[in-house]
């Protein structure tokens, strides 16, 4: 199972591996679709051309759900073409927004990848799928805990990355939180079993997080990224929008397990959504 779902990446082992974070495009089966003010398909290639300006050196991107808004063949279709500008490998998964049938069946072309492990280096990237059919909130399966532990049985002395659309541990927005993963708490206390757990990255709350949550005797590395359309305000016990703009993350994964990471932003203030919206 664990052989037929990987990708494996030649690297310096020795360097740090930069890979990207785009997350939550949001995007319709029309191009002047908007969400709350924002058109998505202009926000997303505002995102991927400041990755460009940026030059990184980037060796795969990790797509981390909610792609599409409205559910259509289109929007999914939309983001393979626009995202060949990178020209790098796009590990995607679902989110909440999505129906991963119909994004499946879509999401394709040169640069994207359905693969569910990567390894690269002295890491292994695990993929994993956190979605409920019908229900904004999220929930980790047993068959994906028994993956993560069938993946790192396989290679016990890799490092390892773990991630998914919905957050595993509550951020302080009220009306957010009701939409986590309903599991994450069982789920930290699997993660804090396997010291080959370095860090834990995810999507869906539209806001920058990166900080350290003690589990026992170990602190994990939580890493949740922007938006590439429309940004939630953190700390808020109702909906509220963020004036901020849209975005993207770059991790760098060390040889020793360490990670160092830094969001980026579109430029300006090119987009600003409906600040008075009370939800979408």
């Amino acid at each position: 199972m664990v052989q037929a779902q990987s990708l494996t990446y030649s690297v310096d082992s020795t360097e740090p591996i930069e890979i990207l974070q785009i997350t939550d495009p949001h995007l319709f089966a029309q191009q002047s679709g908007q969400l709350l003010g924002v058109t998505t398909a202009e926000s997303l290639h505002a995102v991927l051309d400041t990755v460009l300006a940026n030059q990184h050196q980037a060796k795969l991107a990790l797509i981390t759900g909610d792609i599409s808004q409205d559910f259509s063949p289109e929007s999914y279709q939309y983001f393979a073409k626009a995202a060949k500008k990178l020209q790098l490998p796009c590990h995607h998964l679902p989110g909440n927004h999505d129906e991963a049938a119909v994004m499946n069946a879509n999401i394709v072309g040169e640069y994207m990848c359905s693969q569910k492990r990567i390894l690269i280096g002295n890491w292994q990237i695990l993929l994993l799928d956190t979605t409920v059919a019908g229900i904004p909130g999220g929930y980790l399966p047993d068959s994906e805990v028994a993956f993560i532990e069938a993946s790192i049985a396989s290679a016990p002395d890799l490092h390892t990355l773990l991630v998914m659309h919905h957050n595993p541990i509550k951020v302080g927005c009220q009306w957010l939180d009701q939409h986590w993963m309903k599991n994450g708490d069982a789920f930290i206390h699997t993660v804090r079993r396997f010291p080959q757990i370095k860090g834990l990255v995810w999507g869906h709350v539209h806001q920058e997080i990166d900080k350290l949550v003690k589990t026992g005797m170990k602190a994990i590395r939580v890493i949740a990224t922007p938006s590439t359309c429309i940004q939630f305000k953190p700390h808020c016990d109702d909906f509220t929008l963020d004036h901020l703009q849209p975005g993207y993350r770059l991790l760098q994964l060390a040889s020793d397990g360490s990670i160092s990471t830094q969001v980026y932003r579109v430029p300006g203030e090119r987009f600003m959504p409906e600040l008075n919206a009370s939800g979408y």
